[in-house]
């Protein structure tokens, strides 16, 4: 080895002893016990499952609350694993009748945050959990979990058991995958599953398998909807809102429905890298886009989480540069929109809903908001999505060039699979640019030519456009709610609201608090609303095929459209075989292309999320795949460390087989 390699490794070992050594004594001071958190998203106070709708905000608590998944997405590979942390052993096969089983061997040593012990009774009660009829009566969502052997006679009354799950023994789990569900691009993915306390959520009664699948022992228990609604939705201590035994890198001390403070779980055994945290004590807090830059500058708050808006994130570069902040910026996995509530006689015509998306001035709204931070969006996707990134050739397609002796076949392949990637293209999906007049026309074919008295609408003389529905007068007198605080408003009413006046449609924006919006867009109360302004991120699991799903029955369809084709596209881009990436894409493009025609939603930007953070917050490191409940796992406070290029004197360039300390 050159001396060059010996330096380099001998600096990095004194680098980490020396890191180890400022951690464990700054540590001892209030500096480094505390990180502040702020986030502009008021929370909706459902942290420990998304059964009743949850948001960002939410889900960056759950993230820190909960852990132990039987499955991990691995970003970089694109697919889902089993984590090592939670599955020490697993075993696949299939049946005669193509049902797929996943046996899986569980850790021993997994524990909740009152130091009772999680076995595989635990995820087997979350299964049950998710789907049972008392959940669905106190209006929980039950889809979950769809694809698993049995589960629609299960969740229909016929059986008594759930014969696709079974418990073999306290640390031996399996699940079947119905030959019916396969086959599924991420179908690992549908292994998902966080254990959850069955001791506190139904005191009493216990998980059983004599056989033939688990079932609720519900004998020396009470499992009611009455019993339910108390040990989960009661407002003070109910498991929804108020969970104290966890199994995540923190756990809850206190919400007071603003802010949420947080100590490390001493159970915890680690994420799927075996890493625990650092940073004794969190606190996370709503924000305002007008102060937060300033509190951060002022140590108020140490790290702001998601800015999008342009004027906060010049802020926070200003900040950067004056040496006051540090910053992280990643891609959304998701994107902002005005959904539809296509229940309602005002929208449930494609012709409105077209002839709304041609009076927004769609790129005046992305530079007004988000200024260069954003892009528009045509479709039902976000530009972190790895997709979109293939498609646009942020990355490359999962190819590899054959070698030199590769034979005539395997190049001929190489070739063809590389053109099937170029022919593929999102340049047909349909883009609505502002265009009052074919709005007009859209109306007119659609029959809204008549006004209030049902005569003939005259355009400049009438307010709003009407149409005699099933022997009604329906006008065209919108409402649409945005959570409040939200800025955009303003931006909302330059831009679209006065071009529908000149369409014949009158547009009301409504704020309302965040946990009534979801509550709305959930469909868990009775809409009062046509439209609803909101954002939202994908799963790394992109099926939409429940979201747009025959309504009779299925409560995850939060548009309310109906369109069977619309469904039958994402079923199909669902069942593509695992690993068929190519296929996947060229499907998602045609899903993509149908989706914008139809327009369940008017699909408005996708931006890069800026974090921005106190020099003193180390290793934190944040992408579109991760929240910052994920990322701070690995990340500690400390004195910001010696620039890596002055510790090697500018020696980067190492040959093959050297230490690299420069990522």
């Amino acid at each position: 080895m050159k001396m060059k390699k010996w330096v380099a490794l001998l600096l990095a070992l004194l680098m980490t002893l020396c890191q180890a050594a400022a951690l464990a004594e700054n540590l001892e001071t209030d500096d480094y016990n505390h990180l502040v958190v702020g986030n502009t998203t008021a929370f909706n106070g459902n942290f420990s499952t998304n059964m009743w709708g949850n948001n960002t905000a939410d889900l960056d608590v759950e993230h820190l609350l909960f852990g132990y998944n039987l499955v991990l997405w691995e970003h970089d590979q694109g697919y889902f694993t089993v984590d090592p942390t939670v599955v020490t052993g697993i075993l696949v096969y299939d049946d005669e009748l193509g049902n797929r089983t996943y046996s899986l061997v569980l850790a021993e040593d997994l524990y909740y945050t009152d130091g009772t012990q999680i076995t595989a009774w635990d995820y087997a009660f979350t299964v049950l959990l998710s789907v049972a009829d008392e959940i669905k009566e106190i209006g929980g969502n039950t889809d979950a979990f769809g694809s698993i052997l049995g589960m629609d006679a299960y969740k229909n009354g016929e059986v008594d058991v759930l014969p696709g799950v079974r418990v073999t023994g306290d640390f031996m789990i399996s699940f079947t995958i119905d030959a019916a569900s396969r086959p599924f691009f991420y179908e690992m993915g549908l292994l998902r599953c966080l254990p959850l306390p069955i001791h506190v959520i139904a005191p009493g009664c216990s998980v059983k398998d004599d056989g033939q699948g688990i079932y609720l022992d519900k004998s020396a228990g009470t499992f009611t909807a009455d019993a339910l609604s108390k040990t989960m939705l009661d407002p003070e201590t109910g498991f929804v809102f108020n969970p104290k035994v966890t199994s995540g890198p923190y756990k809850l001390i206190s919400f007071d429905g603003n802010t949420v403070e947080f100590e490390i779980n001493e159970y915890y055994k680690g994420n799927a890298y075996g890493v625990v945290p650092t940073i004794p004590y969190l606190t996370y807090t709503t924000v305002s886009n007008e102060t937060m830059m300033d509190q951060l500058a002022d140590g108020e708050i140490d790290l702001i989480n998601k800015v999008v808006n342009a004027d906060s994130i010049m802020a926070g570069i200003t900040l950067v540069g004056q040496d006051q902040a540090r910053m992280a910026s990643y891609a959304r996995v998701g994107l902002s929109m005005m959904s539809f509530n296509c229940e309602k006689a005002t929208v449930k015509n494609v012709a409105v809903r077209q002839a709304m998306a041609y009076c927004l001035d769609k790129d005046a709204l992305v530079s007004s908001y988000v200024g260069d931070f954003g892009l528009r969006v045509d479709g039902y996707y976000g530009i972190g999505q790895w997709m979109y990134q293939v498609l646009t050739g942020a990355i490359e397609p999962p190819m590899e060039e054959p070698d030199e002796n590769a034979t005539a076949a395997e190049k001929k392949a190489y070739e063809e699979n590389l053109l099937a990637w170029e022919e593929i293209t999102m340049e047909n999906i349909p883009v609505y640019n502002l265009d009052v007049d074919r709005a007009n026309q859209l109306l007119d074919y659609d029959g809204w030519t008549l006004n209030r008295e049902g005569t003939t609408y005259r355009a400049g003389v009438d307010d709003v456009r009407c149409a005699m529905i099933d022997g009604e007068l329906v006008a065209l007198d919108l409402v649409m709610i945005y959570p409040e605080g939200n800025t955009i408003a303003q931006a909302l009413e330059t831009t679209f609201v006065a071009n529908l006046g000149q369409a014949g449609i009158k547009l009301t924006l409504v704020p309302v608090p965040m946990e009534e919006l979801l509550r709305q867009y959930y469909r868990f109360d009775e809409r009062d609303c046509d439209m609803i302004y909101l954002a939202t991120n994908f799963s790394e699991v992109f099926d939409p095929t429940l979201t747009y799903a025959p309504v009779d029955g299925i409560n995850s369809n939060y548009s309310h459209l109906e369109d069977t084709k619309l469904y039958e596209l994402a079923l199909d881009m669902a069942m593509t075989e695992p690993g068929d990436v190519l296929t996947y894409c060229q499907k998602w493009v045609v899903f993509q292309e149908y989706w914008a025609q139809v327009l369940p939603a008017i699909p408005v930007y996708s931006n890069a999320y800026f974090d921005f953070h106190t020099p003193l917050l180390q290793e934190y490191h944040i992408d579109s795949t991760a929240t910052w409940g994920q990322a701070i796992v690995e990340a500690y406070l400390g004195d910001p460390a010696i620039e890596d290029e002055e510790i090697i004197d500018g020696e980067e360039d190492f040959e093959e087989g050297g230490i690299i300390i420069i990522d």
